[in-house]
């Protein structure tokens, strides 16, 4: 079976003066369809790094990211922003949110760019906020929303293309523990639901150990943990 993601050698280095820093060396990584995976390790030691290039928003120096058989190095930036819209959802430790906006009006915004905006989008976002327990918070400016509620609001916005990949960059970080568990538990759900696949980086370690898989970023390279 091919697998849904997958990072082969990808190594990423940055230029420093005249020293050349390695901040991620040869990783290899597969993603199965339907799982979720964390990815751990202490704070600079390239987690977000390795996050963004598998988000596409971040080229690798050297190695290749392919989505089941097809090889995303070297797409274009168009082609690559028409993938992020329509295959990857993204949440973030730090939400986001347009302030303006109502929360209902934040989940939309991905349909929105992606052409598909609809009475069947705005039904799913709809559902999706009732998951993530805001159905009585709609028509709310997010400003008047509390951390947690922001939050949970940048999830369902992740989740409203139905994406095949979330790519979590810590987003429990800033969340008391009932909204981490609301957001842990519909990630849950939907993996057996949809088949999503997650990537989570977090520091977190219970979190990680709920997880099907769980890896170590240390000194620029990944290990199973």
């Amino acid at each position: 079976m091919i697998p849904i993601y997958k990072a082969d050698q990808i190594s990423r280095t940055y230029q420093s003066g005249n020293s050349t820093i390695s901040v991620l060396k040869n990783i290899n990584l597969t993603i199965e369809q339907g799982t979720m995976t964390a990815i751990v390790g202490a704070s600079g030691s390239g987690k977000t790094t390795l996050l963004q290039i598998l988000g596409t928003l971040d080229s690798p120096t050297s190695g290749s990211l392919y989505y089941h058989d097809q090889k995303l190095t070297g797409k274009s930036d168009k082609d690559l922003a028409s993938f992020r819209n329509s295959s990857l959802g993204f949440i973030f430790q730090f939400h986001h949110l347009l302030p303006e906006f109502t929360t209902l009006e934040n989940v939309m915004i991905p349909a929105r760019i992606g052409g598909k905006y609809n009475s069947e989008t705005e039904n799913a976002a709809r559902e999706l906020l009732n998951r993530v327990e805001l159905g009585h918070r709609l028509d709310h400016k997010v400003t008047n929303l509390s951390g947690g509620e922001q939050q949970r609001t940048a999830l369902a916005r992740a989740l409203i293309m139905q994406p095949a990949i979330l790519l979590a960059d810590e987003p429990t970080g800033n969340l008391d523990s009932r909204s981490g568990e609301i957001v842990f538990t519909l990630l849950k759900e939907l993996s057996q639901e949809r088949q999503l696949s997650t990537i989570m980086v977090t520091h977190n370690h219970d979190l990680a150990g709920k997880m099907d898989d769980c890896y170590t970023l240390q000194d620029g390279e990944l290990h199973p943990s």
